[in-house]
């Protein structure tokens, strides 16, 4: 029923080296996704050696399973934002996934990458009336912080809705092609990416790191955990709530959806993401969704399969060619963990993108690599990982991680 992901099948290959000889390096980077990838940038701009340590092949995780759409805004809406934080902190999520963004766009055009990097408008609408209020909430936010939004018309939704909000100058990117592209342009004495190098552990040793692979270990000043979690136990991980979530791939007939990023509620609470993707002439129609939490989908075929009896109800699509799932952490209080293990330490962790990860794993590079360099950013304190509130809000997944470990048990 599974396939690749579209960004897979769609994507080429690298061929970066098994890491077998012990090598010494400024900060040693746990993973070659966005989030490895995007401050071995940082890092290399910043003149510090640099070794990415990927466990299969560079983009070919959590990064090769998401939209490939970029945002200011984020998958919990403003509004829960507004509900959480001060106006200025919700300023500065904004001010701080658009810095990204451009960040992205820079890199593209910087490193000549080929990775179909758009600008695009993204809407957010209810094809019911009792989804209406999140449209409105969103409308509101977004003009008190004076982004580029405005009410959508009828005309520019692909199926019929009762309110509609449209954001422009966002933008989309087929996102594997985007990390491959980066790995191969900066590698190099100075940064070295190593594939097919799981790493067994992580050790303080004599004041430096010692990560260690099967083959060989990378001494280092400073660690970046750029995984899904970071590696070993720690207490950042009660924070987090596991979810899973779907996507298909469809050849498109005809251009009977529009260009741009679409969210929408239908009947029932979770969104449904629909984009278009142009590769070698054919254009393909993109539809994300139906999360749950991990353990608790009685079926995860079932949710594929509302995803492509949506893909047959509203476009002409002929079939179905990629199925995925992928896995991602919701914060416990709405904001990613970004910045250090524990106060003083030179050991850092990048987690909690819910399914903002493009944007929030490229803003994790620039606000990681200032703290390794030993600079204060404007951006660290609101998504330190040491913050008191995640521990206020732990509370929340206590009980819904209990579950998951209990639907684990059970199956």
């Amino acid at each position: 029923m599974f396939t690749k992901s579209i960004w897979t099948a769609c994507s080429g290959t690298t061929s970066f080296p098994v890491l077998d000889t012990d090598i010494t390096v400024d900060t040693a980077v746990i993973g070659g996704g966005i989030t490895g990838m995007s401050l071995a940038r940082e890092l290399s701009e910043k003149d510090m050696t640099v070794a990415v340590i990927e466990a299969g092949k560079v983009g070919g995780g959590t990064t090769s399973h998401s939209t490939g759409n970029l945002y200011s805004t984020v998958e919990s809406h403003l509004g829960s934002l507004r509900s959480a934080y001060d106006t200025a902190a919700v300023r500065m999520v904004v001010e701080a996934r658009r810095a990204a963004m451009e960040r992205i766009e820079q890199n593209v055009l910087h490193y000549n990458i080929d990775a179909s990097f758009k600008r695009q408008s993204w809407f957010l609408y209810s094809a019911f009336g009792k989804k209406d209020s999140k449209i409105e909430e969103e409308l509101t936010a977004g003009q008190e912080l004076n982004m580029p939004v405005a009410r959508a018309g009828e005309a520019e939704i692909p199926f019929p809705v009762t309110s509609a909000v449209k954001l422009t100058g966002q933008a989309q990117i087929n996102p594997m092609q985007y990390v491959q592209g980066l790995a191969q342009k900066l590698s190099s004495g100075r940064c070295r990416i190593y594939e097919n190098s799981p790493v067994t552990g992580v050790h303080k040793e004599n004041g430096r790191f010692r990560v260690a692979t099967a083959r060989a270990d990378v001494k280092a000043h400073h660690v970046l955990h750029a995984t899904h979690t970071p590696k070993g136990i720690k207490f950042i991980q009660t924070l987090l709530g596991p979810y899973r979530e779907y996507g298909i791939a469809c050849k498109l007939e005809k251009n009977t959806h529009p260009e741009g990023i679409f969210w929408g509620y239908f009947d029932s609470d979770s969104k449904i993401s629909t984009r278009t993707y142009r590769q070698n002439g054919e254009e393909f129609l993109i539809v994300v969704g139906k999360p749950h939490k991990v353990g608790q989908a009685e079926s995860n075929i079932s949710h594929i399969k509302q995803l492509v009896e949506f893909a047959y109800r509203y476009f002409d699509v002929p079939e179905v060619i990629h199925r995925w799932g992928g896995q991602h952490y919701r914060p416990a209080d709405h904001l990613p963990y970004i910045g250090r293990d524990k106060k003083g330490s030179e050991e850092y962790i990048a987690t909690g993108y819910s399914t903002d990860g493009l944007v929030y794993g490229t803003m994790a590079g620039m606000l990681i690599s200032d703290l390794i360099a030993g600079k204060k950013h404007p951006w660290s304190d609101l998504f330190d990982s040491t913050r008191s509130q995640p521990v206020k809000a732990a509370g929340k997944f206590v009980k819904e991680n209990l579950n998951v470990a209990k639907q684990y048990l059970e199956h």
